[in-house]
């Protein structure tokens, strides 16, 4: 007995606690190891029985100490603390059974088999063990804790019975048969709703076959790894990633917000709205204005999971004031998120003062509310606010938190850079847009050649508005100057050479020039522009087309510089593109322009347009302008009608490049509306032409215009034999104006000038522009006309 004690001393020297416990279980000697791993010294517990030292009943205690062998005990320290601790009892010699004594081994490290023992019940992650029927056998403390209930309501329990979710359930069960059924390994993700309900709750599992030591399968172990945190941050990663192709899909301010709003829901909220301050929906610098009664916002987007979106209190489109102390107005005054729920008193106080949103609060959720409102800030600008709310119900009582702040801000801070851009967009469009239709013409007055109708479509693309231009300028002798051009680009640069280009094809209108002279000239300007541009627009490129219709002689003249044919629909419902001469853009320079002449019955319909009504990436131009002339045969019918069948016909939803389109039905003067009498070079004969004109204008029941016709016939006939020459012609014109034209041999063009107190003439042609509207000259094929236009008097 001593001997073995002195052996236990020695052992306990080599770092264990040893303890003799004689036959009638009181403890006879006690180590200097077991003081160090127990605190209680020789004289605490010699003499003492050795149950008292053990946790449990005595009676537990005492069966425990008389399991002979390796086992593990829970002790009672003198700390007060139960500490599980591995022990060997080992009998002594010399007793008789039943009266035997015995030593007991305690280790500060556990033996292997007992190490193990504990690895498994310690375990970070949770462990199960299974039989080959899918029925538990074991489970460590980590899995005892996640399913919130102990060991002892699983063992020997199937799968199946012990778990609610019957989906998770199948999938589980299926990959524990699969381990038994293959005898390999098998890894397993699965996600499970936590306890509180919104939140996903991810599991990575390894399930592994345990063999005996003959290598026969008895049972199926399983490690999980709680990796929730890793697939939380995988999805908002994911939300961030599809944030980006989906929101700013278009430069459009409204619908980056809708896009925001549908993305949101119900991912991350169950309601989302996003409010913009109304200069920006107008695509105006962003102004926030007087705050003292709050801030004024306008809604441009709302979704809900809920059909119909019964949460809104406001409708789309409509402005709402938020008070200061609103979780929008702190949001966007701050520029910072704010985090409220139902019950804090800011947010019950604004919804209690807006009565809208406390009848919709009580219509559409008794529960409380999680609000989370975070700006739209870009560029050191805040735009607006969005707001995204979650009803906190018992199956999803979970509040927004910091992580759904982060991920809040982070799309906040995408789409409010896609909504700034698309403002900007909308800003630069507008201005240029605003610059081109103040370049086009709104109405033309005081022409009756022709019945037009016109339209412009600016491109629908990112590159904005181009220069594309249309024109019907009235000239002398009731002719009409149709005009079709497209400046190369887009842009408010090419809108500001189409201006430019316009202003100038008016002037040299004005001079009545033929189409090649007047496509001449303005080539020149072409090259002025481009060589005097310093801007860094480029180089200046436009196509033009250039036609004067004569409704007397019922003739077209018509010059193009570069640009597509213009098509003639005839009064029989013929549609032919017509073969003009192509000359140069304008812009290059050195290469003549060439008119073409053609006849135009009355009720002949001119198409005139520009290259992207039928040209695309898909089509050339020869087979777009087949299409246009498919599109115009056949009755024509009203001119609005034809343009909008033309548009629809040839065009998609959203065109590439500009389109302008001019159709004009030409009209024709009868006889009965113009007399013409020619006179030799002989002075005598004015008193001839005043009294030809005056009888016509008697036909004409026009006796009121007969005195000041009377002198214009006089003075301008005089001056045509006195300084042109034969031939003379003189021609009267009744229309919605009545017009004197007189032709002659000369190509000197006469001059308004001031005639001084002794000169015997120069007084002529200011008499003529006294008492006419209008006055001019043009030149013609052997000379030039004067003409001098007056209103006609009113009838009686």
């Amino acid at each position: 007995m001593v001997t073995k004690a002195s052996g236990g001393r020695r052992a306990a020297a080599a770092g264990e606690a040893m303890a003799v416990v004689d036959a009638d279980g009181l403890v006879s000697d006690w180590s200097e190891g077991a003081r160090r791993l127990t605190g209680y010294t020789a004289a605490d517990v010699v003499g003492q029985s050795a149950a008292d030292l053990v946790e449990g009943d005595a009676a537990a205690a005492r069966r425990a100490l008389l399991a002979y062998g390796e086992t593990l005990l829970t002790l009672r320290f003198r700390d007060g603390r139960p500490q599980r601790t591995a022990v060997r009892m080992v009998p002594l010699l010399g007793g008789t059974e039943g009266r035997q004594g015995f030593v007991v081994v305690a280790s500060p490290h556990p033996p292997e088999s007992a190490l193990g023992e504990l690895a498994f019940q310690q375990a970070s992650m949770s462990m199960s063990v299974f039989d080959t029927g899918q029925r538990y056998l074991r489970l460590n403390d980590v899995a005892c804790r996640v399913m919130g209930r102990p060991e002892s309501e699983f063992r020997h329990r199937y799968y199946p019975e012990t778990v609610e979710d019957a989906d998770h359930s199948r999938g589980f069960l299926r990959h524990l048969e699969m381990v038994v059924e293959t005898g390999r390994p098998v890894h397993y993700e699965s996600w499970t709703r936590s306890p509180s309900g919104r939140r996903t709750h991810a599991w990575n599992l390894e399930m592994w076959p345990v063999r005996d030591r003959d290598g026969a399968l008895i049972g199926t172990a399983l490690a999980a790894f709680d990796s929730s945190e890793q697939h939380g941050a995988r999805q908002r990663l994911a939300l961030l990633n599809e944030a980006a192709g989906s929101i700013g899909t278009k430069l459009d301010v409204v619908r980056t917000a809708r896009e925001l709003a549908e993305l949101v829901v119900p991912r991350l909220a169950d309601f989302a709205s996003v409010d913009l301050l109304e200069s920006v929906l107008r695509g105006e610098e962003p102004e926030m204005g007087p705050v003292d009664g709050g801030v004024e916002l306008s809604r441009a987007a709302h979704h809900s999971a809920t059909p119909g979106v019964p949460e809104a209190a406001i409708g789309l489109g409509s402005a709402d004031l938020y008070p200061p102390f609103s979780p929008p107005a702190r949001a966007l005054l701050s520029g910072e998120p704010v985090l409220a729920r139902t019950g804090d008193h800011d947010l019950d106080t604004w919804f209690a003062r807006h009565d809208a949103r406390s009848a919709k609060l009580r219509e559409t959720t008794e529960h409380e509310l999680s609000l989370m409102a975070v700006p739209l800030v870009a560029r050191g600008t805040t735009l607006g606010v969005a707001v995204f709310v979650r009803s906190l119900t018992p199956e999803h009582p979970d509040a927004f938190d910091q992580d759904d702040i982060i991920l809040a801000e982070e799309l906040c801070s995408r789409a409010a850079v896609c909504v700034d851009n698309a403002r900007r967009y909308t800003r630069e469009r507008s201005t240029a847009l605003a610059l081109q239709r103040s370049l086009l013409p709104r109405a033309v007055a005081g022409q009756a050649a022709v019945h037009f109708t016109s339209r412009y479509l600016p491109a629908l693309s990112q590159a904005g508005v181009g220069g594309d231009w249309f024109d019907v300028i009235p000239l002398s002798g009731t002719r009409v100057a149709l005009v079709v051009g497209d400046v190369v680009g887009h842009g408010i640069h090419a809108s500001v050479t189409m201006g430019r280009l316009r202003t100038a094809v008016w002037a040299l209108a004005d001079v009545d020039l033929p189409p090649d002279e007047l496509l001449t000239h303005l080539d020149d300007l072409v090259e002025h522009l481009a060589a005097g541009d310093d801007s860094g627009g480029g180089e200046i490129g436009a196509t033009c087309l250039y036609a004067v219709y004569d409704p007397v002689a019922r003739t077209c003249s018509i010059a193009s510089a570069g640009h597509v044919p213009p098509v003639v629909v005839r009064p029989d419902g013929r549609v032919d593109v017509i073969d003009v001469v192509a000359g140069p853009m304008l812009g290059v320079g050195g290469l003549p322009f060439e008119s073409t002449e053609l006849d135009l019955p009355e009720g002949s319909v001119l198409a005139l347009y520009t290259d992207g009504l039928v040209e695309a990436r898909d089509r050339d131009v020869d087979t777009g302008t087949a299409a246009l002339c498919a599109s115009l045969s056949g009755p024509l019918g009203s001119l609005e009608r034809a343009c909008d069948t033309v548009l629809r016909d040839l065009l998609p939803d959203t065109p590439a490049d500009d389109v302008a389109l001019l159709l004009a039905r030409t009209r024709a003067l009868d006889a009965e509306q113009v007399a013409v009498w020619s006179f030799a070079d002989d002075p005598s004969l004015v008193a001839d032409a005043r009294k030809l004109a005056t009888d016509q204008l008697v036909r004409w029941g026009l006796e009121d215009a007969v005195f000041v016709t009377e002198l214009v016939v006089s003075e301008l006939v005089t001056n045509a034999m006195r300084y042109g020459g034969a031939p003379i012609e003189l021609r009267l014109i009744r229309d919605r104006t009545l017009i004197c034209e007189v032709s002659d041999a000369s190509s000197t063009s006469p001059h308004l000038r001031r005639a001084r107190t002794f000169d015997e003439g120069g007084r002529g042609l200011l008499l003529v522009a006294q008492l006419t509207d209008r006055w001019g000259s043009r030149p013609s094929g052997a000379g030039k006309t004067i003409w001098a236009e007056q209103a006609l008097p009113p009838a009686p």
